[in-house]
């Protein structure tokens, strides 16, 4: 078993040799006298030894629109890979971790589990890839530790695309439309997926079949109300649903909702029959917030159609299978264009870390630190980038680091930036927007490595 946990560390050294094949989005060189078959939304290669009675199995996903992240999109492969279905054979339900780093710009996971097959030990080994936009994973699963040098070199041939590069122009397609009054190129994004989105005044607007989500932009009032009023769970929840939802419906029937939540970042969800003002028709109503989520409204004809959708019936105060409302985030996403960055662009972030003397309980000290990177975009499709880094502990000076850098700037795609000078050498970032009201946040990811940072204007 020593080579599967260490197997990862050919990615970042692996040579793609000439006899590769591709299966979606992964390249690849398949293993030599094995078994080839192709299953729905899979390619299987494998290999048996009657015997010995021994056999290993490679298996390629085809891939699917991420969940928003590695972890969520690892989360949700190894229940559908490889819980459901080698539940029956004591399939571990926790992974053992082995690594996750980045890998040519895609964020890869992976996760080792046992579980029994003809009264003999197996393991499977699960390695997922995602650039925040596709996720794709293959796995690895054998009786025997003997066909090791063969994963392993299939493991070193594996090759990917650029994340966000040819992968988001077939994630997302955009709509080209007048400015808006807000300035901004697009306001409407279609999803691969059958999502369309659209920028409205207080929330963006999904639609996807018989479904409509509004994602609403945060509300001051609503946090006022909250902080000023000291309100627990229930009443924070009403409170909301009379201010958001109540306004724009009538005749009540059917609430369910959540009496308590005990999490520090509780899942907020109420639900109803509701008449529609605007139609006359009833339309089942869910309102729901988790963490950073903002609120969500999703509006079906009926809870069959929510259920079917979702997957969510009648959640309890033990509920966590949020996922499914929680990716509904992601469809507060816009392609930016050329005439839409000019202006500085900011993000500043600090935090403080304090020390106590773990026997007399007294302050021992505090240290401080604060981060602000800035862009500024000019007409002339030049720019000038700046970081400063400053670091700062009781009873000594600041220390403060700072890098610039300026060249000229062009738009790859309505999803990226190609930057001629950052740090000594170009640069491409994937971008996009979200909405808030009156205005959008730019997020920027080095496609190289990283997550999405955001970045809000600072001035024209």
């Amino acid at each position: 078993m020593r080579s599967l946990y260490t197997l990862f560390l050919l990615f970042v050294l692996a040579e793609v040799n000439a006899q590769q094949q591709t299966y979606d989005l992964l390249s690849y060189t398949p293993p030599k006298g094995w078994n080839k078959t192709n299953p729905e939304n899979f390619t299987v290669y494998s290999t048996t030894d009657n015997v010995k009675g021994t056999w290993a199995q490679i298996g390629i996903v085809k891939s699917t629109v991420s969940k928003g992240s590695i972890d969520a999109d690892f989360k949700s492969e190894w229940k559908d890979l490889i819980i459901n279905p080698y539940q029956q054979h004591g399939v571990s339900e926790q992974p053992l971790m082995i690594d996750t780093q980045t890998f040519k710009g895609w964020k890869m996971c992976s996760g080792l589990g046992k579980f029994v097959f003809n009264k003999d030990t197996a393991f499977v080994l699960l390695n997922t890839f995602s650039d925040g936009q596709r996720c794709i994973s293959f796995t690895l699963t054998s009786n025997t530790t003997a066909y090791g040098k063969v994963l392993d070199e299939f493991v070193a041939s594996v090759s990917l695309p650029k994340p966000n590069g040819s992968t988001a122009t077939n994630t997302t397609a955009t709509i080209n439309v007048p400015p808006s009054n807000t300035g901004y190129q697009f306001s409407t994004t279609n999803f691969d997926d059958g999502w369309t989105s659209v920028v409205k005044e207080d929330w963006v607007e999904a639609t996807k079949a018989n479904i409509k989500v509004l994602l609403h932009y945060p509300n001051p009032d609503e946090r006022e109300d909250y902080r000023n009023n000291y309100l627990d769970y229930a009443q924070w929840l009403g409170r909301t649903w009379d201010m958001l939802v109540a306004p724009r419906y009538s005749n009540l029937r059917n609430y369910e909702g959540l009496r308590n939540n005990y999490s520090d970042q509780p899942g907020y969800y109420a639900a109803g029959l509701l008449k529609d003002n605007a139609s006359g028709k009833d339309v089942w109503v869910t309102l729901f917030k988790k963490g950073q989520t903002g609120w969500i409204e999703i509006i079906t004809p009926n809870k069959e159609a929510f259920v079917q959708a979702f997957g969510i019936n009648n959640p309890d105060i033990y509920f966590s299978a949020w996922t499914p409302l929680i990716n509904l985030t992601w469809l507060n996403r816009f392609a930016v264009g050329e005439n839409d960055l000019t202006g500085k662009w900011s993000n500043e972030f600090a935090g403080s870390l304090s020390y106590y003397n773990a026997y007399t309980g007294l302050h021992a000290s505090t240290n401080t630190h604060s981060s602000k990177q800035n862009f500024i975009f000019h007409k002339n499709k030049t720019y000038n980038w700046e970081l400063t880094v400053a670091q700062t502990a009781t009873g000594t000076a600041a220390k403060i680091n700072q890098v610039k850098d300026k060249g000229s700037w062009k738009m790859l795609s309505n999803w990226q930036i190609w930057f001629s000078e950052m740090e000594r050498k170009p640069k491409t970032y994937n971008a996009y927007f979200s909405c808030i009201k009156g205005g959008r946040v730019l997020w920027l990811q080095d496609a190289s490595y990283g997550d999405y940072t955001a970045y809000s204007k600072i001035s024209d």
